[in-house]
């Protein structure tokens, strides 16, 4: 039996690694179908190490790279091959496919890149630590309370770009000697200025309840996923109604861990498609769209988990609720936002109807949100964040051209001293 199973294995792997030979070859003849990059051209680098799988990271930040590569212009690193394929198909920035660590220092020699810019942990990141003479700046993937949001791998940057004075506080109560002052520059969320897209149905009476749920988790200590302990209830209640349209929006890593939780995914989205068939004025919508906007701008009403869609909702100053995880050893920091939010118990989930209700017509709910939406992201107004975000990237801009200057002046100096 060993001798059997060890042969499927090396079959798996043969298989695996002619895959990989002709992605490979797929992405360079797409690469050498885009137009060239031009020398000494991109003043930022968006490093990405990940596969498609993480995709979602990149998308979010599209529409504000776009716009600053309007005075900096922005390229992406790609060091994987099913990343790099999904950003060629998206077509919203230049991509760089580097997968070895040779052609990352060739790309690197040739261009000017001072800023550069990291949405994720990854841990082949250091690859590109090693360049000097150039910022590395964390801007993350989304706010959360999530312990994700202050590891103590936020050291290993010169800057993080953080959304306000809730981001520095959660840093300030569990790194030691780090100087926030000095290595977080606050920008809001910028993506929130470009909450739009057309919305798949035509907007009626119906209250549109957004329900966006975060996938199942690795350990214990993440298992916010609420689709198999919330989820079919509420959507089942909702859909009931007759008065509400549901977008669902699921995490793309829904079921990878537990097979339970992608049946209840797939349960959920076959209970939409059957309410739309009975009444096709429902026009309820699963969403695994990559664009993220207009569902969190045209929804009344937000249902989300512990992720960092919570406060992609707060920031964009409407209603919502977060679920409860049912596991007791999933961390919750009570501190933020989820000291306060609106919750949603388990037990509660199929009175959801309720629940929205109250959230849309408790004028003390209002005012709490108000209260956390300018703790976390500040000032909200169209456009504000997105002018911090270009600021913070000037002002990088401006310490690189003070620090190049200083190291000519002490090149000058030293070789004064050696001419005299």
């Amino acid at each position: 039996m060993s001798v059997v199973t060890d042969a499927r294995k090396a079959i798996a792997l043969l298989r695996k690694a002619v895959d990989q030979r002709r992605a490979v070859r797929d992405v360079k003849r797409r690469v050498a179908a885009q137009p060239h990059h031009p020398s000494r051209h991109y003043r930022v680098a968006v490093y990405f190490a990940d596969g498609d799988v993480n995709m979602y990271q990149m998308r979010q930040w599209y529409k504000p790279l776009a716009k600053l590569a309007e005075t900096w212009p922005v390229v992406v690193l790609s060091r994987a091959v099913t990343g790099a394929s999904a950003l060629l198909a998206d077509g919203a920035l230049p991509v760089a496919f580097v997968p070895t660590v040779r052609q990352l220092e060739q790309f690197v020699a040739d261009q000017d890149i001072r800023v550069v810019l990291y949405v994720n942990q990854n841990t082949r990141n250091f690859q590109m630590f090693r360049y000097g003479r150039r910022w590395h700046v964390f801007i993350n993937h989304g706010e959360s309370d999530k312990m994700y949001m202050t590891t103590n791998q936020f050291k290993a940057y010169d800057y993080a770009f953080v959304a306000g004075d809730a981001a520095r506080e959660r840093l300030s109560r569990v790194l030691w000697d780090y100087d926030l002052e000095a290595r977080t520059i606050e920008i809001g969320r910028p993506q929130a200025d470009h909450y739009s897209g057309a919305t798949p149905y035509t907007p009626d009476k119906r209250t549109v309840v957004l329900y966006a749920p975060t996938w199942e988790g690795d350990r214990p200590s993440a298992h916010y996923g609420s689709v198999r302990t919330h989820g079919e209830a509420l959507v089942k209640a909702l859909l009931q109604t007759g008065r509400h349209r549901v977008v669902y929006r699921p995490h793309p890593r829904s079921g990878v861990v537990d097979a339970e939780y992608g049946a209840a995914n797939r349960r959920i989205i076959a209970a939409l498609a059957e309410a739309n068939d009975a009444d096709p004025s429902a026009q309820h919508v699963y969403d695994d769209g990559p664009e993220l906007g207009w569902q969190l701008a045209a929804a009344d009403v937000a249902v989300v988990d512990i992720s960092a869609m919570v406060y992609d909702r707060l920031a964009a100053d409407k209603p919502l609720l977060v679920t409860r995880p049912v596991d007791p050893e999933a961390v919750v920091d009570t501190h933020g936002y989820l000291s306060a939010c609106e919750w949603l118990d388990a037990g509660l989930a199929s009175h959801i109807v309720e629940q929205t209700d109250r959230v849309l017509a408790d004028p003390e709910a209002v005012a709490r949100l108000e209260q956390w939406v300018r703790h976390y992201f500040g000032d909200t107004s169209p456009g504000a964040a997105t002018a911090r975000f270009h600021a913070a990237v000037d002002h990088l801009m401006d310490e690189w051209n003070r620090w190049d200057r200083q190291d000519d002046e002490d090149h000058d100096g030293e070789e004064a001293e050696l001419d005299a």
